[in-house]
């Protein structure tokens, strides 16, 4: 994570794996946006990852 701007003595870190947390981070949040993933609904282990997977699925979609 990116030190605060008026920190007397700036740390160092990297940029890209940063994003790439950034941008893994928000999927997660994007997951938990449908109420069925986020209290598991599911039953059983299968039907749970079936749902996360059409959220992807649709989150992939999006994009394109």
């Amino acid at each position: 994570i990116p030190p605060r701007s008026h920190r007397k003595e700036q740390r160092a870190y990297d940029r890209h794996l940063y994003k790439i947390r950034h941008l893994v981070e928000n999927a997660f949040l994007k997951l938990k946006q449908w109420r069925g993933i986020s209290t598991r609904y599911a039953k059983k282990a299968s039907s749970y990852l079936a749902a996360v997977q059409l959220r992807c699925a649709l989150m992939w979609a999006e994009i394109l």
